[in-house]
């Protein structure tokens, strides 16, 4: 095939949820129909012996939480997919944000007993923000939940975007009978608790079809009036206004019990769209380019820790890559062989071959691979758009043990880099501190350094609480600005100078007093482009 027609088959969408919504469970179910795996791990049962696909990192599989983005690739109806499963819980929004500068659909869970969350609100305007359209899975309606059609308005008035229905529910909790597919008119019929896929599932085809009837009864006539009503009140799917934001497609089920899933995989084939183009600095990048370019927007140490192996996972934007290729690390112009390269299903790794505009694929390396950096066969290019925001909670490190000095550097530097947490080195020198969006990702790291890297850790809560990047156009009026206020600079893992306040107050009065100084909330990496305002 072309790389154009390799790119009409790739659809690399992102799964976002508020903490709890299935989101895990359904990245899951996904993978099974796909084919991908045979059996789905229990999500909910961390006492067994299985865990989640997606959840590798020991600390997830202790809590039954995802903290880090997960990379899976499937084939299904002759599509590839590229799933990226991303952290729900708030803490970890940074890392969700980077995933979803590599995708180009969302899939948002939504937990049918609590309708739109927090978290939902705050990842839907990161998708917003980049005109991302969104595919709505509303879960656990094999529970006792909301109506709905309550859901459907809580949506419309909460979201911004038309809610149109493509699947609706048969009623909810213990009689739950399947959901109703509006395009093919046909309702799928589900049996609960099977974590295997039977050979056929059980079809009813056609509303007025009188097996309907004698099998649910009443309940068959009230999903004739529901789905009459929605008909008469919802407006037509507008693929355009889908593509823009404007329009949400809607679906119904239970991941838990398999109802449901086999429609948004068909959705995502028939609605999600293929990649497209990327902006660069220089130029605007066609994916059938013949050159090979990508973008880095996740660097994951230790996800094989008997290797210390430390992966960079690679969004591919145009262009066939090839094993054994040279290609140029545009910051440093450096070039990197492409031997080990490998693709993903989830910490299932296998030697790649190729792989196209869409893809995500991960290149082993040992510190030369930066977030946000721009790979090519050698053209100048930086794709943009990978933000880091100042952090909110700082703590510093102490070293249970001094002679582990040197692993606790190399262990902070690699987590540094790779996203998990921020770390800052104090002007004046002294212990280092670590910054971060969510008190869990301090967790998550003394975690991490004690079983990746045998250190014992005491992370101490620090003075600081608001953290600016700092810039100016004079660099000599830059120095003298970071000279004078030595005592508040650190820098981070690319060297930005950051001014650090221990309240709102300080901030404040450095604004004042140094007008040619320029204070930023969010940064991107590559090329240290600042922005004065993050978008979320």
């Amino acid at each position: 095939m072309t790389v154009a027609q390799e790119v009409a088959r790739r659809r690399t969408f992102a799964i976002i949820s508020h903490p709890d919504a299935g989101k895990t469970t359904l990245t899951e179910k996904l993978l099974l129909f796909a084919g991908a795996i045979h059996i789905a791990g229990s999500v909910k049962a961390r006492k067994a012996t299985r865990h989640a696909t997606s959840d590798w990192m020991e600390i997830e599989k202790q809590r039954g939480i995802s903290v880090a983005s997960s990379v899976m690739q499937m084939e299904y109806r002759d599509c590839v997919i590229n799933l990226l499963d991303t952290p729900g819980h708030q803490d970890f929004s940074e890392d969700t944000y980077r995933v979803l500068t590599a995708v180009d659909a969302a899939l948002m869970v939504i937990d049918a007993a609590n309708g739109v969350e927090a978290q939902t609100l705050r990842l839907l305007e990161v998708c917003r923000a980049r005109n991302t359209p969104i595919l709505t899975f509303v879960n656990k309606m094999d529970r006792e939940v909301r109506e709905p059609l309550d859901l459907i308005d809580e949506i419309e008035r909460t979201l911004r975007m038309a809610a149109i229905p493509f699947t609706w529910p048969m009623g909810m909790g213990r009689g739950f009978g399947g959901v109703f597919d509006l395009r093919s008119d046909r309702m799928r019929v589900f049996h609960p608790g099977a974590d295997r896929l039977d050979d056929a599932d059980e079809m009813i085809e056609s509303l007025d079809n009188p097996e309907m009837g004698a099998r649910f009864g009443n309940k068959a006539d009230i999903l004739r009036q529901e789905i009459e009503l929605i008909r008469g009140a919802s407006q037509e799917f507008d693929r355009a206004a889908f593509l823009a934001g404007r329009q949400t497609p809607i679906f119904f089920g239970s991941a838990i019990n398999n109802f449901g899933v086999r429609e948004i995989l068909d959705a995502l084939v028939d609605l999600a769209p293929s990649p497209a183009s990327h902006k660069a600095l220089q130029r605007e990048v066609q994916p059938d380019e013949p050159r090979l370019t990508g973008v880095v927007f996740k660097i994951q140490a230790n996800m094989n820790p008997a290797h210390r192996d430390r992966i960079a996972f690679v969004r591919i934007c145009s262009g066939r890559f090839d094993r054994g290729m040279n290609l140029r690390i545009v910051r440093n112009e450096k070039d990197i062989r492409t031997n080990g390269v490998v693709s993903f299903l989830s910490q299932r790794r296998e030697l790649l071959e190729t792989a196209y505009p869409g893809d995500i694929v991960g290149i082993p390396n040992h510190g030369t691979i930066q977030l946000g950096d721009t790979l090519t066969e050698g053209e100048r290019l930086q794709y943009t758009g990978l933000p880091f925001f100042a952090p909110e909670i700082f703590q510093s490190v102490e070293l249970a043990d001094p002679m582990r000095s040197k692993q606790l550097k190399l262990g902070l530097a690699q987590l540094g880099e790779e996203g998990a947490i921020q770390v800052f080195r104090p002007h004046g020198g002294g212990s280092l501190l670590l910054g971060a969006v969510g008190t869990l990702q301090f967790e998550v790291v003394a975690h991490r350094l004690k079983h990746e890297y045998g250190v014992e850790a005491r992370l101490i809560p620090a003075k600081y609480q608001l953290a600016r990047w700092v810039t100016a156009e004079d660099s000599r009026e830059l120095k003298r600005f970071i000279d004078t206020n030595a005592h508040r600079i650190a820098y981070d893992a690319v060297n930005a100078p950051t001014f650090l306040a221990s309240f709102a107050a300080e901030l404040s009065v450095a604004e004042e007093s140094w007008k040619s100084i320029r204070f930023h909330r969010m940064r991107e990496h590559a090329g240290l482009v600042f922005q004065e305002h993050a978008e979320v």
